[in-house]
């Protein structure tokens, strides 16, 4: 069966640091994949950083920049970039310039919330 979801029926999700909005996940109808527009304001951290267990993440710069600290290195994100964090790397978006960035994460699985582990801080890891 299709799931369609409209742009009005995007579900707004209360996260630290971000707007996020789900555009389609379990609670759609997807069996196997979360798909999420995330916006990060300029300004101070408000999220340290946080891993995936057990899946990856694919995340796509839509609008503006920044930098994704990971585990594994530092990457500078602009507009159109790619990335694809494996399981199990520990990673932060972080929103270093002065204006918004917008972001769409895609992550293989229909919840996201099973697998998700969350740190106050880099030190904590």
């Amino acid at each position: 069966m299709i799931s369609f979801v409209s742009s009005k029926e995007r579900k707004r999700l209360k996260l630290p640091g971000r707007d996020s909005s789900e555009l389609m996940s379990k609670s759609f109808g997807s069996s196997s994949t979360t798909v999420r527009i995330v916006e990060i304001e300029p300004g101070p951290i408000k999220r340290g950083p946080h891993l995936h267990d057990t899946f990856e993440e694919v995340i796509h710069v839509l609008e503006g920049g920044g930098l994704l600290k990971t585990s594994e290195g530092d990457f500078i994100l602009s507009k159109g970039d790619t990335v694809c964090i494996p399981a199990g790397v520990l990673h932060q978006t972080i929103n270093n310039t002065d204006a918004i960035l917008r972001l769409i994460c895609l992550f293989p699985v229909h919840d996201i919330k099973y697998g998700t582990k969350e740190l106050e801080s880099w030190s904590n890891a």
